[in-house]
């Protein structure tokens, strides 16, 4: 019976196909022992290899050891080929600041997917039951999950893991297992309520048996599965808008502010999630609170924010967009200082910039004021020294209607990128700054009634 629905599981979610290479998870307890006798049966049937990968943690000492020699043995007895891998796990996740847990699982699929490329493999089996399906549900809950998360374990993810037993409840792999003689070795810190599985496991799911549903398990599952299908629905939809609107290069995606601030947010959630799933390969150890964090840079006054998120991804708030990428983002200050004459011209080659200067009288300016509204123009008379355009400098300062204002203070006002700041051209006398490129004109040196002559200033771009 349990054979039967395994082959239907596999052929319903097209798990598993002709000449796949299987790497199988495999710890010695019922579940992975019940998954590599199914597979080891349709090995003939599907054509199919299997590679039995085993993880002795060093958490358990003898019985550790116990579970690796009985794992050899099943898979000499099988004649399957088999991998068997020792690390402290503790003594990593200390040293990596990871609960036994998230450590554990960690180094598994690294392991698995090491033996993957190792025999170039195409899958990787996990025996996840029903029961697992429940207890993932309820910590996702209790985690504060979305909807994504309220899907459960998939069947298949990214077209490589696959789950062929999830349809499978324990005690029908442990009815398999005696059926076979399979004699699984028992983890007993499974029987330990110290772990947050484990206590779902054994008081939280019983309670709700006993005193709610005692069918509870089925009536989470079916719930996951109803979920499963609004999900796809706007999963779809998201991936639609994803690549509709992001600029995809190979380590960063580049998403246009104005465009993203509209979209609900089920489908901002999941154009990120997208976004990152593409510059990561997966979203493993992104949670929905790092999601929160990447929408709060929306408002203008984020701009020039990073975020720093687990495995090395950076997110960056521009002027325009937000930028999510692995490539850390190094602002190099660009350095000029040109002489400028006060007629004529001089070329900023930094900034592919010409600063065009004439010398008028008050007569002429007051003619030709309104002929170019990007001009600038200056009291000749209130100059000090020599002219010179260059990039901004510490403690610059610019004299406006109610005071001095540090250029710094002016520039994260007028929300002014820092990667841009150095590129803005600075018009300055001896002592004074005149005006900060086309953005703001010192009040120390504008045409009064005073004025004799006057000179202009006009940016071109090269």
């Amino acid at each position: 019976m349990i054979f039967e629905k395994v082959l239907d599981t596999i052929n319903r979610h097209n798990l598993i196909e002709k000449g796949d290479k299987i790497v199988l998870g495999i710890s010695g307890g019922p579940d992975s022992v019940c998954l590599l006798h199914i597979l080891n049966r349709l090995k003939e049937q599907f054509d199919i290899e299997i590679y039995a990968a085993h993880l002795n943690h060093q958490i358990r000492g003898i019985e550790a050891q116990k579970d690796a020699l009985y794992v050899t043995r099943l898979c000499e007895e099988m004649g399957i080929k088999y991998f068997v891998r020792s690390i402290d796990v503790p003594k990593y996740c200390q040293e990596n600041k990871l609960s036994i847990e998230d450590g554990a699982r960690k180094l598994r699929y690294e392991m698995f997917f090491e033996i993957m490329q190792r025999t170039h493999a195409n899958k990787i089996a996990i025996a996840h039951n029903v029961n697992d399906q429940a207890e993932t549900i309820l910590m996702r809950i209790m985690r504060g999950t979305g909807l994504h998360g309220l899907r459960g374990i998939e069947y298949i993810r990214d077209n490589v893991i696959i789950r062929p037993i999830l349809d499978i409840e324990r005690s029908e792999i442990e009815s398999y297992c005696e059926q076979y003689n399979l004699n699984p070795r028992i983890d007993q810190t499974n029987l330990d309520p110290i772990y947050t599985r484990n206590k779902i496991r054994l008081k939280l799911l019983p309670y709700m048996q006993e005193n709610f549903n005692s069918n509870v398990t089925k009536a989470i599952v079916r719930m996951s599965s109803s979920i499963k299908e609004d999900s796809d629905y706007i999963e779809s939809n998201a991936l639609m808008k994803f690549e509709e609107i992001c600029l995809i290069s190979d380590d960063s995606i580049d998403i246009p502010i104005d465009l993203f601030v509209d979209l609900h947010n089920s489908i901002k959630y999941r154009v990120l999630r997208y976004a990152i799933k593409y510059v990561l390969g997966d979203t493993n150890f992104i949670d929905q609170k790092h999601i929160l964090e990447i929408v709060e840079l929306e408002p203008e006054n984020k701009v020039g924010k990073k975020l720093n998120l687990p495995r090395g991804l950076f997110v960056y708030r521009k002027k325009n967009s937000i930028i999510i990428t692995i490539k850390e983002i190094v602002i190099e200050d660009i350095e000029f200082c040109y002489n400028v004459p006060k007629n004529g011209f001089v070329k900023i080659k930094e900034l592919g910039t010409l600063v065009e200067t004439e010398t008028m009288s008050i007569e002429k300016y007051n003619i030709t004021k309104n002929e170019h509204k990007g001009d600038k123009w200056f009291d000749v008379d209130k100059i000090k020294g020599d002219l010179n355009v260059r990039s901004r400098r510490p403690g610059d300062k610019i004299n406006i209607s109610v005071g001095n204002k540090k250029l710094k203070n002016l520039f994260i006002d007028m929300k002014i990128p820092k990667e841009e700041r150095s590129r803005i051209p600075i018009i300055a006398d001896n002592e004074d700054v005149l005006c900060v490129g086309t953005y703001r004109v010192s009040e120390m040196f504008k045409v009064d009634e005073s004025t004799k002559e006057v000179l202009k200033v006009c940016f071109k771009k090269l």
